[in-house]
Order: structure tokens, then sequence, then C-alpha cells
């Protein structure tokens, strides 16, 4: 996206001197607007040890409309519940990410409970920010040889408004990243640099869960089910992990998401492997948020500044909270706060000024390049697919691609495909287009892997 952009404003929160309960760190903020128009901060608040507690800060602009400094409130959070602690005593609420959720008028945090069994995503809610009640741990339902209930998971995100869920009934959807054995980025670092990314393991997911849209009552939330996978790495910078970063918010383009992935500084496939954390941008379709609409080939944020390099954490930029700027007027500009080498807490402004046209020229020139010129040195698969009655079409595609292509048919139907070193990550179009389309449908197959 040639017209997004990213200009730091510099430091909003660092550890208070004195302060017991920040003296590992301020870190991974989710920000919300209140009821009073008021922008708050709930920081991760590390104290010794790494306890984590998640507090409250109002936000403090300068002249220009800047964030430049916060007011400190006191504690959302602090570990109370037995699957935020662990047996001696420590345990964490951490890196929250807020969301009004229009259907229930409420806020619900997601946040990251550490215990015993490991991270897992909890949930609360509230009616004015500075009152919670804890939802308990989100439940996930099985995917077919996927097990998702006892997994390590983190990193999630609600969307503010009812979603279709893939049979089109609207519901509650989140975005989230487990932990599967072996995938943590220390783990994939000392993999090849030509390894296969296991697409079912590496990925952000989005799940739905039923609710009713017409109760208030934020308890209503249940198991999440129907997982759809919906990015996995793809560019180097990523290449050994990617994660949610800010929730959902929409613009005129659809549902913007500035997500986290993790690289290497230096010599890939070394014996010492420095690990850097990096921001990129997606864009999903706003009727169909399991469609990728863009995604930034390269990071839009990487450590730069020196509170960006050293910390508790070297070479980490986190992004996790997101404010569009209705208040000045800007509804294009959105404000990211993000996480400084696991010590600080610092402000961007982000700026969206392409147009819809250039996005759609840009994504045609991208897709339709390698469907009809691309030289095939060898092939993941093939498949026979009836497109007209007692005709078959055979189309086969090639593996070795790291690239990504999207196209917006004549009807208005999005289709989003990526495509990884292990073939491709995923693609969808309406069952409709079948007749008219069946390249979509084919490549629909292959990242089913049919």
């Amino acid at each position: 996206m040639s017209g997004f952009t990213l200009q730091r404003l510099g430091l909003v929160m660092e550890p208070e001197p004195g302060n017991p309960q920040e003296v590992e760190g301020v870190l991974n903020p989710a920000a919300a607007r209140g009821r009073d128009g008021e922008l708050y901060l709930f920081p991760r608040l590390v104290a010794q040890g790494n306890y984590s507690r998640i507090g409250i800060a109002r936000v403090r602009f300068n002249e220009a409309g800047d964030p430049a400094s916060v007011e400190r409130l006191g504690i959302a959070l602090e570990p109370e519940a037995d699957y935020e602690l662990r047996p001696d005593g420590s345990g964490g609420c951490e890196d929250p990410r807020i969301t009004f959720v229009e259907p229930m008028q409420r806020y619900i945090m997601t946040y990251t409970a550490l215990s015993s069994r490991g991270p897992r995503i909890a949930l609360a809610a509230s009616k004015d920010l500075f009152h919670w009640q804890r939802l308990g741990l989100a439940t996930f339902a099985p995917r077919h040889r996927i097990e998702f209930s006892d997994m390590d998971d983190k990193d999630a995100s609600l969307f503010p408004v009812a979603i279709p869920n893939p049979s089109g009934k609207p519901e509650l959807a989140i975005l989230h990243r487990p932990l599967f054995p072996g995938t943590r980025p220390k783990e994939t670092a000392r993999r090849p640099v030509s390894r296969a990314v296991d697409l079912d393991r590496e990925s952000i997911w989005i799940s739905y869960c039923a609710m009713s849209l017409e109760a208030s009552e934020s308890h209503s939330l249940g198991r999440f089910t129907s997982h759809h996978r919906l990015a996995t790495p793809v560019s180097p910078w990523e290449r050994l992990k990617i994660g949610g970063g800010t929730p959902p918010i929409l613009t005129r383009h659809g549902w913007l998401i500035v997500y986290h992935g993790v690289g290497e500084i230096g010599e890939p496939g070394g014996d010492v492997h420095e690990l850097c954390y990096s921001a990129g941008v997606m864009v999903l379709s706003k009727e169909h948020p399991q469609m990728i609409r863009y995604r930034s080939t390269q990071p839009v944020l990487t450590p730069a500044l020196p509170q960006e390099r050293h910390g508790i954490i070297a070479n980490v930029v986190f992004p996790t909270g997101i404010d569009r700027r209705d208040d000045l007027g800007l509804p294009d500009r959105f404000d990211v706060y993000y996480g400084m080498a696991d010590y600080r807490i610092g402000a961007l402004m982000s700026q969206i000024s392409c147009r819809q046209k250039e996005l759609r020229t840009q994504r045609r020139q991208r897709f339709r390049r390698p469907i009809s010129g691309r030289r095939r040195r060898r092939t993941h698969g093939a498949v026979h697919l009836p497109y007209k009655k007692g005709k078959h079409m055979k189309i086969t595609w090639d593996r070795e691609v790291s690239s990504a292509w999207e196209e917006r048919d004549g009807a208005g139907t999005l289709f989003a495909l990526y495509e990884n070193s292990d073939g491709f990550e995923r693609g969808l179009r309406a069952p409709q287009l079948a007749s008219r389309d069946p390249i979509g449908v084919v490549l629909l197959l292959a990242s089913m892997h049919l």
C-alpha cells in the first residue's frame, strides 16, 4: 500500500522511577476511547520476576494533537484467578487489546493470562473501562486433527462488529496465534532458511463464537469454532513467526491490522540467533475479513531508535494499540501505540492516503502476471475441475513462489491469495463464481491441499 506511511511521534510512557510495579518495564498497551471521548492506554506493567499487571493511563496530547505523555490512573487487572497465577505466587496479566463490541455494548479485553499451564487467552468485560469483570479463558473447539483447547495461545483481538462466519451467520470473531510446540521464534531459528513452513501451526487464525446480538450481557461469550487460517509467514523479515498486533479497525479500504513478524539480525542459520521483531500491515475485506486484500511485503516499522534496540529484550517493536483520530477530524489518521524493546511505550502516526482505484490497479497487476506468464519450475499439485457440462480443466500450480496476489472481480467479490515456499497459503472466492471462474476455485482447492 504505497499510501500507508508511519511516522514516529516519540516516547509516551516509560517506567516510573521508584515504582516497584514498573521496575522491569511498561509495554505493549491496549488503547481505547472512553465514553467521555478521552483516550486511555492499558499498559502491561512488569514488576520484579516478570510479574505483570495491566494498568490504566489517560493519554495527554500536545498542542499539535499528538500523544506526548500519560497520567497514571491505577490498575485495571492484576493476577488473581487461578489461570493467572503459578504455585510459587508468580504469574501475570499481559499484553492486552481492547475492543468496544457494538452488539454487546461492552468493552471486551483480550489478554494473555500466564499460569503454570503456560500463556492462554483470557477475556474481561467493562461498561466504562474502569471496572472489569473476568470472563475466564477463551475456549476453542478442535479443527480436524488440530487441537486448540489446551494449547499456548497469545496475541488475540476481537472485531468490533458481528462478522459472517464461514456459513454466513453473524458471530463474534477473534484473531489469535496459537503457539504449537516447535513454532516459537527461538525454535524456528534453528531450522534451515529453506525449511517448509507448517501452514497449520505457524499461522494467525480467525475463529468465531456465537452470541446473542440483541442481548447486552457480556457473559454470553461461548466456545470459538469455525477456525480459518488467516496468514502464514511469507516474507524473509517474518520467516520465524508472525502474530497479531493491533485490533482490527475499519478503514475505507477494509479492516486494518498492524501485526508483528520475527526475523533474524545477522546471518540466518548461524549458531547465534539474534531475533528482530518488526511490524507489517494487513487489510482484510470489510464484508469477509477472512479474505486478505493487502499485505505488506516489507515491514512498515523496524527497530531503529536506541529505545527500540536496547531494553529488556533487544530489537523489538511490538504494536498493540490503535486509535483513529476522529477527534481531530482526520479519519485517515491512525495513531499506533507499541512496545519498545519490552521496556517503554512509543507512538506512531499512520496515514492512509491512497485511493481505492490505486489499490485495485495494484492488485490486478500482481495477480494476473503469475497466472498467465509464470514459468513453472516444479509443481505443488494438479487438479481436474469440471467447469462446464461435460468439460474439465486441468490446472497445475507452482510451489517455489514467495509472493502474494489479490483480485476483485467485476461483481465486486474479492479473491485473496497468498503463497509461500510450501505452496498456496490460502484463497477464497464465493462458490457462485465457480462456473465462470474455474481458476479461482482451483486455487481455493490448492489452498485446502486437496
